[in-house]
């Protein structure tokens, strides 16, 4: 629209005000019509349910890609570009927002959508604050990519995306298609939300895999909520509706501070550091082959009602969740005794590594309760190429800088207890054991059938023999013996522990001095 020179200041806005009217959803009733025949929200809409009322401030608005005469495919205009961008409040504390526009060429990235985005992730690493990005839509607009001239410059965003990790909170709500470019945009994010039935996720949708590979499939079953969350654990987390990934983004930012050189989000709370859960006494069972739930143990630790789950149903061996300690946020790295008895297998190192990795950046100290006969063995296991998987999740320990407090609920075996932080394995701030603890290098049966079993199959009854073996072994095991050797430093009342991990916190700093040696960087073992 060619505005006249002449026209004065208010003819000039109401002039652009008007223009700006015809690219909001008012002005689009069929776009946004055949949004609601899909079940969906407009970008506009989404992200006001998402942030405080009336805080969003629209940045590039008005930009907007103009039909070119002479092209083999002539572009239709494209309000906002198919991405609203622009800035807000969760809670109070600043965000940047972007969400993807499907109802405009089905929410592929555009030139101009490009730059938009590009330039919310420098706002957002300048301005040191929390980005959201709701994705739904393709990759890059075939419409206007296949043309070298504009293609090669490529971009920075992921060039930008890895400066802003570890710096900033980044969460990906995928609430609808999100194949290749929305993809690889969650998979630098710290915390990614699907909605179950709606969202789908991957490298490549359905037609380009038929193109380019031959296999027929769908997109749920390449990648729906059931692959992504709980098969593969691309995504952290399915929900049923839009409203609750909403709700899971606020909550998961109200336990980091706005950028990693902020202090922790801490809040008052009226449940006692001194409390005792009399339930903590009863969980772990008398027999150590019996299986019981952690997750209770978490909630007896933790202050009421603040444990929410990163994960929760990817890995179940292994638990990793935020909560709160006398007010103050910290992650839980737990095994889970209720699946494959806890033992660490490659999904599970994969998800306590980066766990404890997205902890340490961000200041919260961790917290971890130890009850690991030790990683899987055998030919499936060294198919996963556990050895390296292991050693990213002792590598992650190794670089954290955040305090930490150790505690053997039940079994510590093996290299399993080294990769729990188990001991002095990474020196903890506190490194405590239940009565219930039995810490040894590896499962008491496989070491009697190991090393002992010429001796109990030359008794005259090798079973009895053998038992008796293990007994006195189990013995050698116990707590007690682990604070007799200053492995721990005590062993505690279970119903303490709360009390003497945010006594703990309450006294460290927040980070450790640094003793690398004077290297530029690590290199991970994945």
């Amino acid at each position: 629209m060619n505005h006249h020179p002449d026209a004065g200041q208010r003819q000039l806005l109401e002039a652009i005000e008007s223009e700006r009217a015809q690219l909001m959803d008012d002005a689009r009733p069929e776009a946004m019509k055949r949004l609601a025949g899909r079940g969906r929200l407009s970008p506009r809409a989404r992200i006001a349910r998402l942030v405080d009322a009336g805080t969003f401030e629209e940045i590039g608005a008005l930009a907007s890609e103009e039909p070119e005469a002479g092209q083999p495919h002539p572009r239709e205009k494209s309000p906002a570009d198919g991405v609203v961008t622009g800035t807000a409040r969760i809670e109070g504390r600043p965000v940047v927002v972007f969400a993807q526009d499907f109802s405009v060429f089905g929410g592929s990235i555009g030139k101009l959508g490009s730059a938009k985005t590009q330039r919310m992730v420098k706002i957002a690493i300048r301005r040191g604050i929390p980005m959201v990005m709701l994705l739904d839509g393709g990759g890059h607009r075939i419409q206007g990519g296949q043309n070298s001239r504009h293609f090669a410059h490529a971009n920075g965003m992921f060039h930008d995306l890895a400066r802003a990790s570890g710096w900033i909170p980044m969460v990906a709500l995928m609430l609808g298609a999100g194949f290749a470019g929305p993809t690889n945009y969650a998979g630098l994010a710290d915390f990614v939300v699907m909605v179950r039935g709606q969202s789908v996720m991957g490298l490549a949708g359905p037609a380009l895999v038929k193109a380019g590979t031959g296999e027929e499939t769908d997109q749920d079953a390449l990648g729906g909520a059931a692959v992504q969350v709980d098969k593969q654990g691309l995504a952290d987390l399915g929900v049923s509706n839009e409203d609750d990934a909403f709700a899971a983004a606020r909550r998961f930012l109200s336990y980091l501070p706005g950028n990693a050189r902020k202090p922790l989000p801490l809040v008052e709370t009226d449940d006692p550091a001194n409390r005792g859960d009399e339930a903590l006494l009863d969980v772990v069972p008398a027999s150590a082959r019996r299986a019981y739930d952690m997750r209770p143990v978490i909630a007896g630790i933790a202050d009421v009602g603040s444990v929410f789950e990163i994960k929760p149903t990817f890995a179940g061996n292994i638990i990793t969740a935020f909560a709160r300690l006398g007010g103050r946020p910290v992650g839980f790295i737990a095994n889970q005794p209720l699946r494959t008895g806890g033992i660490l297998d490659a999904n599970a190192c994969e998800k306590g590594a980066h766990f404890i990795a997205m902890c340490d950046a961000f200041g919260l100290p961790l917290v971890s309760l130890i009850d690991v006969p030790g990683f899987y063995i055998g030919s499936s296991a060294e198919r996963t190429t556990l050895g390296r998987r292991s050693a990213k999740l002792i590598f992650e320990w190794g670089h954290a800088s955040v305090p930490r407090v150790s505690v053997v609920v039940r079994k510590g075996f093996g290299l399993g207890y080294f990769a729990m932080n188990g001991g002095r394995a990474f020196d903890s701030d506190a490194s405590f054991a239940w009565p219930s603890a039995q810490i040894c290098a590896m499962s008491i049966e496989g070491a009697i059938d190991v090393a002992f079993r010429k001796d109990y199959m030359s008794a005259p009854d090798p079973q009895a023999r053998r038992q008796q073996m293990i007994e006195e072994t189990r013995a050698q095991t116990a707590s007690i013996h682990a604070a007799e050797g200053f492995g721990v430093d005590d062993v505690i009342d279970p119903r303490t522990t709360r009390r003497r991990i945010i006594e703990i916190f309450e006294q460290a700093p927040p980070r450790r001095e640094p003793d690398h040696p004077p290297k530029f960087r690590s290199i991970p073992p994945i």
